[in-house]
């Protein structure tokens, strides 16, 4: 099989049981936002993350990319896909790997600043990411798309994760969070 298709050229692609659709649809946009996430958590994972953290991400990556694939199919087709769907035992996973890492942590006295450490700032670029994919999929949804509800708690919930690692990848080495300092406060 070729990896060309000619289809794009003219500013079309396809979607799984599906005619050809535009690539500014708000669907792609969706679809190709979660795949821009799993990138980015690749790159994530070329920093020194510690072993279970990176088995973490890679486990998040598969589980993005079957969302990837849920979007990027027609609802009416979403059982013949072949993939897992994300559940709430998916989201559940998540909650108790935040719980984990904040064990570790201070909490929060203040708002912080992506940076620290290149892999919480990568973790950080990954979270801003991830919001950024949730809000694609909040539009689907707004266009009068079907998309289930899980997907949308999962996004939701990774985030949150993904802060809480950039925060843990600091503490781990023993560098400090950065903190967000108000104009006011500044001389």
């Amino acid at each position: 099989m070729k990896i060309y298709t000619k289809v794009g050229d003219a500013g079309k692609t396809g979607l799984f049981g599906e005619n050809h659709v535009s690539k500014a649809s708000v669907r792609v946009a969706a679809y190709g936002n979660v795949d821009e996430l799993n990138s980015v958590i690749g790159l994530c994972r070329t920093t020194k993350i510690d072993d279970g953290n990176d088995a973490l991400l890679q486990s998040l990556q598969s589980a993005l990319f079957n969302v990837g694939a849920e979007l990027s199919t027609s609802p009416k087709y979403e059982k013949d896909i072949g993939v897992p769907l994300v559940s709430d035992a998916d989201v559940e996973i998540i909650e108790h790997a935040i719980d984990r890492a904040e064990s570790e942590l201070e909490p929060l006295k203040t708002f912080v600043l992506p940076g620290g450490t290149p892999g919480a700032a990568h973790l950080h670029l990954a979270r801003t990411t991830c919001r950024r994919a949730e809000r694609s999929v909040v539009a689907l949804v707004e266009a009068g798309e079907p998309v289930r509800g899980e997907v949308l708690r999962y996004l939701n919930r990774l985030s949150d994760l993904l802060f809480v690692l950039a925060r843990l990848a600091n503490h781990r080495a023993s560098v400090p969070d950065v903190p967000w300092v108000g104009r006011g406060a500044m001389k």
